[in-house]
This record gives structure tokens, C-alpha cells and sequence, in this order.
């Protein structure tokens, strides 16, 4: 163990791994990772969403993945929710359908999965220290002391919060906001003599022809159950099971006949669940206990102090819901947007203020990113809801979480699309925002999100201390290979490239490049009185930033005369300058008190 490391990581999952593999590879930096446990150990979180193939690709890992037996392929997902037909989600439907190919993830037991990448990250240079807890960080203005549990001491350059939901070290310097409506309990062991998903006999199943794995999802009065297929090596020898759970409302538990952590109780209600009993009827635990999981669902204050070199990645950021299985998809992207951000902070090519304010996109972003899915879950359980009137889950569900909305929550509703699967599924296949309840939460909030105000008549000025300047920002949430939402267009070369991509993501890596690499050249609209406030970065390629700009400095003008000349990224560049307060919305004219300033 070394004195001092320039970038210290606390936690050895795959939001950590994946980090110290990224910034080994492409810096000098001297990296440890510290684990309080000793790899491998069981995790929850056995599925994932389509981005971890290309951030497992980018770190190096992805090879010993595949040719590890502890993976099953995953090709999206069934989600039966309402007494109808189930809903079916296929990885990039769209591009699916435009080029044939399929997007595939993984299935996976994470005890085995977990322990490849932290093997994986020390092989390429990091130093790795399992069983050896971080107990406290004190930053000094050069970084900061931090102490382990064995009462040894190293010095950090930066130091790294990737340990999970139960960080205390990050918790007690940052508050970790529950997100109130999904306090909830997950239950579940593994069983093998178990059906597979694909093999549901209905007209509706898209992956029983070509035998593709989907992850199942099944909906019943007290909440919902996972089906996943697991390969774990049970008495030494290598089985698949299958992870059956439940999650629900801890307050359904003390109901007559619905402690679900009885097994016998557990097996008596899952065999009861639509689609999922004809699978199941059989199933034979591994174990006579069922595993447990609880309140998972929050979002930290802060996900990043520059003065402090402290920054948060994955779960002890952020983890919002179970449901879609992007926890360890997001870590990763989020992984390699702070691989990225440390690597500029210490290769001497930014000055200190666009340093200072990358650090604060990746917080103001990936916040934006939290929140706004928080949302779009809400509004999937708001429409469960009004079928189960009779259900404490689904009505303690879709009616609007506790985030305390920021101006930087309002932004990303501004400045992003519906996510794509949701919204496939959700609207059964319309892909049409107006096929979603207008009631729901996410609709509600982006109607709020909306500037008061903003009409034909409004007359539009820069704010008197408005100003904008070149910079530098990332992409978040950045991922490659994988259908942005529907108002980021995609040139044709790199939808090719995805395709091709998508083929072999081993050969053809270089098919498509990672949005993450490196830092990407912006316009940055920022306030003189607080420089290092909320800002707006605008791409002068995509946004059109620079035309409004030149536009709006010629002085108050109504809105109605400037509308039909801008671009649909103009107009919401425009929303997004009022929500902020860049651009201010007045009944008549008045010229601002100062002109605007540019640098």
C-alpha cells in the first residue's frame, strides 16, 4: 500500500471497477481501490439494461465476461401490468426494426460477475485491497487523509464514493435524500426445476421463435415479481436457476397472509401471479431462507464537492427503481463520465474554472438524469394504479415522489425525451407521447417545467448579467451503441456504425465511438454575478446557441415574431434560458438595465 494515491476508490463493484479500469488505462494516475468485503459475495441485481455490453467493452472487461459460464443473454423484457395482454420491450426497438439486429445484454450471477471485474481491474494496474474497510475521508484543500478500518491512513488526490447504497462515509457529510413513494422491500431467493420466459405460450411472446431470454415482469395486488435466469454453481456443480422476487410496500408485510419473507408464504403467492404461475408450479428453492432488500431507492444532495475532491459514482449517488433493471447500467455510464472528469482535472489541459464547472455538470447532469427517471417510473406506476384501486403498493405509488424539483431537475425535463423503452412500452408500441396519461407525474412535472408566461404576446429579453463563453461539458448519460432519446438525432454513419457494432461488440468496437472519450466543445450561458451557478451548455453544432444568441442581443422582442424562425433545439434552448433565468419573459418591452456580455 502506498503513502498516497492520486485518485482513491472506496467500493470494488462494478461502478468502481469499471472506473479504476477506465482511468488505469488511460492515465498515469496511481489508483487504489479499497472493499470492505472479500470478492466474490452475493449481490442483488442480476439483470441489466443494454449499456453495460459497450461500458463493459470500453473498460477492457467484456471479454472475460463472455467467456465466463455465469451469464445467461437477455434481449428485453415481458411486463405484464393490467388484466390486458402483456407489454413487450425489445432492446432498441426502432433500430431493431430498421436494421434486424438484435441489442443483447446480460443475465448474470453477480457474486461471479462482480469478482471478474475487480480481478480485471487490478490486471491492469490498480491497486486492489479487499477486506479492508474506508472508515472516514477528510479533505484539506489537497485533497484529503483517508482512513481505513485497520487503523492504516493514505492520502488522496481525490477520493471516489463507489460503494453502494449503505455508504456512512459519504452520508454523513451528504444528506441522501429516500425517494418517499418507493420505499420499498425486495424478496427473493433462487429455484431451479423452473420454465423459461421465452417459452410462455401466447401469440404475443416476440422471443419464443428464436429462443431469445427476456427478463420477466408480473404485476399482482401487492406489487410486483421478477423472473431472471441465473447460473450458479450449486454443490459444486453449475446449475441454472432462476432469481424469483418480490417487491412491495414493507407496510403489505404485516398484513394477514403476506409476509413474504416466509417462504412458504413467498411460494404460495407467486404461484398465484398471472403468467408467472405457468412457470413456476414446480420450482424448488435453493435455500430454505429468502434474502432481503430494503428502502433502496434514494438520491444523494450532492453528487460532487470540487474543493474537496470528493465525488460520488452509482449506487451511492443515486438508485431509483428496480423495475427496468438499469442500476448497474447507469453506474457504469456514470463510471465512465467520472473516469473522464478526473482524467481532465489532472492532464493540466483545462484551467481551473472550466475544470470547476465540468465538475459541476457531471452533479447538475446526472442529478437531471435522476430525477426526471424518477419521474417517468412514476408515471408508469400512476397508470398500474388506477387498476388496483384496492392495493396500499400501487397507491402509495404514481402520485407524485418527493425530490424537492430543482431548476436543474426542470432543465432535463426541458432538454430530454421519455426513455425509450418506457415510453415503447407505456403506449403499447405507439411510441407517442400523447398515448401517456396527462395526469401522470412526469407529464405534470413537465408542465411545470414549462415557462409562465412564454406566449406570442411575451415580450423576451436577455437577462442584464446573462453572458456566454466557450467551454467544455460531457455527454450524460453518454450511452454508445445504444438508441438515445427520440429528440437526439443520430447522423446515418453512426447508426450504421451501431449496427455494426451490434453485430460483435469484440471485432467491431471501433464501429461506433464512445460518447465518453472525451469532453466535448460547448457554448456556455452563465450568470457574471455567480460564474460558477447554474449554467446551460448548448452544442453551437446541434442547438443553434450562437444564431439565438446574436438574436436575442439585439434587444426585447416578442416571442410570437422570433418563434417561427427557430429550430425545435432553439425552442427549447429558449425554455431552458427562461426556467433558469437567462432569458426573461415580460408583458411589454423594457430594454434590460445592462447589456448582455460575451466572452
Amino acid at each position: 500500500m502506498r503513502e498516497y494515491y492520486d485518485v482513491v476508490i472506496m467500493g470494488g463493484g462494478p461502478a468502481g471497477s469499471t472506473l479504476g479500469a477506465l482511468l488505469a488505462q488511460r492515465t498515469d494516475l496511481r489508483i487504489a481501490i479499497f472493499d470492505r468485503e472479500v470478492f466474490p459475495r452475493e449481490h442483488i441485481g442480476e439483470s441489466f439494461a443494454h449499456p453495460v455490453v459497450p461500458a463493459l467493452q470500453e473498460s477492457g472487461a467484456l471479454a472475460k465476461v463472455l467467456a465466463s459460464p455465469c451469464w445467461v443473454k437477455k434481449f428485453g423484457g415481458i411486463f405484464s401490468w393490467d388484466p390486458g395482454r402483456p407489454s413487450i420491450a425489445r432492446f432498441d426497438d426502432v433500430l431493431f426494426e430498421r436494421d434486424g439486429v438484435h441489442r443483447w445484454t446480460m443475465h448474470v450471477d453477480r457474486a461471479e460477475f462482480d469478482h471478474i471485474l475487480l480481478d480485471h481491474v487490478a490486471d491492469v494496474g490498480v491497486d486492489v485491497f479487499q477486506g479492508v474497510a474506508v472508515t472516514a475521508y477528510e479533505p484539506d484543500g489537497r485533497g484529503g487523509l483517508v482512513r481505513l478500518g485497520d487503523d492504516r491512513t493514505v492520502r488522496a488526490g481525490c477520493f471516489v464514493d463507489a460503494s453502494g447504497r449503505q455508504s456512512n462515509v459519504s452520508a454523513a457529510r451528504n444528506k441522501r435524500g429516500w425517494l418517499s413513494n418507493f420505499k420499498n422491500i425486495a424478496i427473493w431467493q433462487h429455484f431451479t426445476n423452473c420454465g423459461q420466459t421465452q417459452n410462455l405460450v401466447a401469440d404475443w411472446n416476440i422471443f419464443t421463435a428464436d429462443n431469445l431470454s427476456p427478463i420477466g415482469c408480473f404485476a399482482f395486488r401487492d406489487g410486483w415479481c421478477w423472473y431472471i435466469p441465473v447460473p450458479k454453481v450449486i454443490d459444486g456443480r453449475r446449475v441454472l436457476t432462476h432469481s424469483i422476487g418480490i417487491v412491495t410496500n414493507p407496510a403489505v408485510l404485516r398484513e394477514p397472509g403476506r409476509d413474504f419473507t416466509d417462504q412458504e408464504t413467498f411460494l404460495e403467492t407467486v404461484r398465484q401471479v398471472p403468467y408467472l404461475k405457468e412457470l413456476i408450479g414446480d420450482a424448488v428453492p435453493v435455500a430454505g431462507n429468502m434474502l432481503t432488500a430494503t428502502n433502496y431507492s434514494r438520491v444523494s444532495e450532492e453528487f460532487t464537492d470540487y474543493d474537496e475532491r470528493h465525488l460520488l459514482v452509482g449506487d451511492a449517488a443515486f438508485f431509483v427503481d428496480p423495475l427496468f433493471s438499469s442500476g448497474v447500467a447507469v453506474a457504469l455510464t456514470q463510471a465512465a463520465t467520472a473516469a473522464l472528469l478526473l482524467q481532465k482535472t489532472t492532464d493540466g489541459s483545462l484551467d481551473e474554472d472550466d475544470q470547476r464547472q465540468l465538475w459541476q455538470d457531471y452533479n447538475a447532469k446526472w442529478h437531471g438524469t435522476a430525477e426526471t427517471f424518477a419521474l417517468m417510473i412514476d408515471q408508469w406506476y400512476h397508470a398500474i394504479a388506477k387498476n388496483n384501486p384496492g392495493s396500499i403498493y400501487w397507491n402509495t405509488r404514481g402520485t407524485g415522489i418527493d425530490l424537492g424539483i430543482r431548476e436543474q431537475t426542470f432543465d432535463a425535463l426541458l432538454n430530454t425525451a421519455f426513455q425509450p423503452a418506457l415510453l415503447e412500452v407505456m403506449t403499447h408500441g405507439s411510441r407517442k407521447i400523447e398515448d401517456l396519461d396527462a395526469a401522470g407525474p412526469y407529464l405534470a412535472a413537465s408542465a411545470l417545467a414549462e415557462p409562465a408566461g412564454l406566449t406570442d404576446d411575451a415580450v423576451v429579453a436577455l437577462a442584464p448579467t446573462a453572458a456566454i463563453r466557450d467551454s467544455v461539458t460531457f455527454v450524460v448519460p453518454g450511452f454508445k451503441a445504444t438508441n438515445p432519446p427520440a429528440n437526439v438525432q443520430l447522423p446515418p454513419a453512426i447508426l450504421d456504425g451501431m449496427t455494426d457494432y451490434w453485430r460483435n461488440p469484440i471485432t467491431n468496437a471501433a464501429s461506433v465511438p464512445s460518447p465518453l472519450r472525451d469532453t466535448i466543445p460547448c457554448r456556455r450561458i452563465y450568470s457574471t454575478d455567480d460564474p460558477h451557478g447554474v449554467t446551460i451548455d448548448a452544442d453551437p453544432r446541434r442547438d443553434g446557441v450562437d444564431e439565438l444568441w446574436n438574436l436575442l442581443s439585439g434587444g426585447p422582442v416578442k416571442y410570437g415574431e422570433i418563434a417561427p424562425r427557430l429550430s425545435p433545439p432553439q425552442t427549447r434552448l429558449v425554455k431552458r434560458m427562461c426556467v433558469t433565468g437567462f432569458l426573461q419573459v415580460n408583458p411589454a418591452t423594457r430594454p434590460p438595465t445592462a447589456p448582455p456580455q460575451s466572452s
